[in-house]
């Protein structure tokens, strides 16, 4: 699966919170195809996986308080929206925010094809166009995707529910998305209020990964 992404192509993995496509991160053919695949524009986020909480650093601006959330919730079923770093390509962040959705996941087969590939990948959750639900079966995946994709790792189903979403570039956390983490086991629980989650706008995200 890792050459196949160093070819180029498109594979689905499982993740802890559902299937998911990747590509390498620095390859603009294949980014293109993940937002083709999905039908998003380049205003929704997609998001990079990265191994543990030394790859973040590289490619998000992270300050110490940050750092301590990000370290208490590493790995595991969360995306954080970070002000990218120069190393991010300029087709990958949100084209006026210059910001990234970047996460650690905690699924041993998909944490052991990011150590094979050797670098954080491109990912977009697997929901196909005009449907709102992730695809969870392999089988499934494979009778709707079989010609766009390398490659599908079959490791049975995920939890089938998205990360839970949290904005570190304002001055304090904000839970844009309630997901499978729980934003009180980071203390975070008093900004799950409905005034609070839309006191800033929200970036669109195209994937739940």
């Amino acid at each position: 699966a890792a050459q196949w992404l160093n070819d180029g192509g498109l594979v689905a993995v499982p993740t802890d919170s559902s299937y998911a496509v990747v590509a390498r991160l620095d390859d603009k053919n294949a980014a293109d195809g993940l937002r083709r695949l999905r039908g998003l524009d380049e205003r929704h986020h997609l998001t990079v996986l990265c191994r543990d909480l030394a790859e973040i650093g590289h490619f998000a601006r992270v300050d110490n308080k940050q750092y301590r959330l990000l370290k208490a919730a590493t790995p595991g079923p969360w995306t954080f929206i970070l002000e990218a770093t120069k190393e991010v390509p300029r087709r990958v962040s949100h084209p006026s925010r210059k910001t990234i959705g970047i996460r650690v996941p905690d699924h041993a087969v998909l944490l052991g094809l990011l150590e094979q590939a050797g670098s954080p990948l491109l990912s977009t959750t697997l929901i196909p166009k005009d449907e709102t639900e992730a695809l969870n079966d392999a089988e499934d995946i494979r009778a709707r995707y079989d010609h766009d994709l390398a490659a599908i790792i079959d490791a049975g189903a995920c939890p089938h529910a998205p990360t839970t979403v949290i904005d570190l570039t304002g001055d304090d956390p904000l839970v844009v998305r309630l997901g499978r983490g729980d934003p009180a086991s980071l203390g975070l629980d008093r900004f799950l209020s409905s005034t609070r989650c839309t006191s800033r706008a929200a970036p669109a995200l195209g994937s739940s990964t």
